[in-house]
């Protein structure tokens, strides 16, 4: 039996084209503008992915959401995207005040980066959505925007805060509702996963959190992650939307907060205890990053990470 003879020469070309561990990762980050924060998330927040943020009320979730919108405009060399950002809101009203506060702070931080006549503000578009219906039906107008958009700075962040206020009263906890807030789950998360690769987006969701009541095995009980269990104000929390959500996004960030007695302030019988709010910011799952953490602080000019 004869065998086929081949040309040595040719099999570099026969080679399937494998791909390696390396090509299946987020390469391309958008900074958060702080070392220890960029650190705990390998570099900042990934492109081509969805990146969720949990969290209660007043932990910092905007404040990052805003900030990452902002930075984004910076050029690739100060750890931006040179883009501008469709910043999704759910929660009433919009932060424009804080959004503005930010934004000086980044013009005088960088003010060769900022004219005079340029406003950072102005490349972030907002858009207000009232319920999860709401949401799927203006992906196609979202897509539309992505493709068309005139500005500067081509859009490649997308926010959106917060997902659980889409369907906080919405749904009720019956099956064929379930079966319908499952079914959007999936619909919204597979056209952002569509959108993020497509145009290399940053996609950044917010999510909140509930008391976890029960001590049995039940779904509020099922690790997924890091995190053994998740803490914030003395309390056991879970995030909202439950395992179905879960399973739609890439990676999974949780900030914490608790409060600690700092000393005692002033003397004598007027003496009192101070009370100071420490925030921490946790990688409960991520397919690029380990079991991280960091203590953060917010500021006047933005959130920044600390060591202690």
């Amino acid at each position: 039996m004869s065998q086929i003879q081949s040309d040595p020469s040719t099999h570099n070309n026969l080679r399937p084209a494998f791909m390696t561990p390396q090509k299946l990762l987020p390469v391309e980050k958008c900074s958060l503008g702080c070392p220890i924060l960029d650190c705990c998330m390998g570099g900042g927040i990934p492109c081509n992915s969805i990146t969720e943020i949990v969290a209660e009320s007043g932990s910092g979730k905007t404040q990052l959401c805003l900030q990452l919108s902002l930075r984004a405009q910076l050029p690739p060399f100060l750890g931006g995207l040179s883009a501008s950002s469709l910043y999704l809101y759910t929660e009433f009203p919009f932060p424009t005040r804080r959004l503005h506060q930010l934004s000086s702070a980044l013009q005088c931080q960088y003010p060769q980066i900022f004219a005079s006549n340029y406003d950072p503000c102005d490349r972030i578009f907002l858009q207000s959505v009232n319920t999860a219906d709401q949401l799927l039906d203006i992906m196609p107008q979202v897509e539309s925007f992505l493709e068309n958009s005139k500005t500067r700075l081509p859009v490649r962040v997308i926010v959106i805060d917060s997902m659980a206020a889409l369907f906080r009263a919405e749904f009720e906890n019956t099956a064929s509702d379930l079966i319908r807030r499952s079914s959007l789950f999936f619909k919204i998360s597979g056209k952002l996963k569509e959108f993020a690769k497509r145009f290399n987006l940053v996609v950044l969701v917010t999510n909140q959190v509930m008391d976890v009541m029960d001590s049995g095995e039940g779904v509020n009980e099922v690790r997924i992650g890091n995190l053994s269990g998740m803490y914030s104000s003395g309390r056991r929390v879970c995030p909202a939307l439950g395992l179905s959500w879960a399973n739609c996004v890439n990676s999974r960030l949780f900030l914490s907060k608790d409060e600690y007695e700092s000393g005692l302030v002033g003397g004598g019988e007027i003496g009192f205890l101070s009370r100071e709010t420490r925030r921490r910011l946790h990688v409960v799952f991520a397919p690029h990053l380990p079991d991280l953490s960091c203590e953060f602080v917010i500021r006047r000019e933005g959130v920044v990470g600390v060591n202690r």
